[in-house]
C-alpha cells in the first residue's frame, strides 16, 4: 500500500501563484488511505485520556470526526467568526495580512476536560494557536495537536510547542 504522503494531491499556483496547495481529498477518498490516517492520528496519544476532539474549519472537522468516533468521546468544532449558533467565545489571530477570528461555543469544553486538537495542515500555527487558547480559556487542558501535513519552513510546530503542547504530523513537504 501506499504511504499517507503519496496519497496527497499537490496543486501548483493554488490558491496564488507560488503557493502549492496539499489536496487530501484523494487521501479521504482511499479507504484504506483514510483508515491508516485515522490510526495514525490516533495511535501516538494511545493510553492518554482524552475528553474531546476539536477539529478546526474545515478539514478538520472530517478528521476529528473520524477521530472522535474512533476514541468513542465528543466532537467540538472551531469555527471561523459567526458561523457558530449559540454564544461563543471568540480569539483573534494573525493573517499574512491582517487578523481573523477563530470562535467556540462557550459550554463545549467543560474545565479539565483533556482535549486532542485535529486539522489537516499546520504551516504557520496561528489557527492552531487560537485553538489552544480557546480550551485554555475554557480551562481545558491540551493533550495535543494531530495534523496530516507539517510544512515545517513556516513554523508552526515551533510555535506550538513553544506554547508546551505535543505536536504530531504524518508526513512534512517542502514548499507552500
Amino acid at each position: 500500500m501506499q504511504g499517507i504522503k503519496d496519497k496527497i494531491r499537490s496543486i501548483p499556483d493554488y490558491p496564488k501563484p507560488g503557493i502549492i496547495f496539499r489536496d487530501i481529498t484523494t487521501l479521504l477518498q482511499d479507504a484504506r488511505g483514510f483508515r491508516k490516517t485515522v490510526d495514525e492520528m490516533v495511535q501516538p496519544f494511545a493510553g492518554t485520556r482524552i475528553d474531546k476532539v476539536v477539529g478546526i474549519e474545515a478539514r478538520g472537522f472530517i478528521l476529528g470526526g473520524a477521530l472522535a468516533h474512533q476514541l468513542s468521546i465528543g466532537f467540538v468544532p472551531v469555527r471561523k467568526r459567526g458561523k457558530l449558533p449559540y454564544k461563543t467565545l471568540a480569539q483573534e489571530y494573525q493573517l499574512e495580512y491582517g487578523t481573523d477570528s477563530m470562535e467556540i461555543h462557550i459550554d463545549a469544553i467543560q474545565p479539565g476536560e483533556q482535549v486532542l486538537i485535529v486539522d489537516d495542515l499546520i504551516a504557520t500555527g496561528g489557527t492552531a494557536e487560537a485553538a489552544i487558547k480557546l480550551i485554555r480559556a475554557h480551562k481545558g487542558v491540551v493533550v495535543g495537536c494531530s495534523f496530516i501535513i507539517d510544512l515545517p519552513e513556516l513554523g508552526g510546530r515551533k510555535r506550538l510547542e513553544a506554547l508546551d503542547v505535543k505536536v504530531l504530523s504524518l508526513c512534512e513537504f517542502e514548499g507552500h
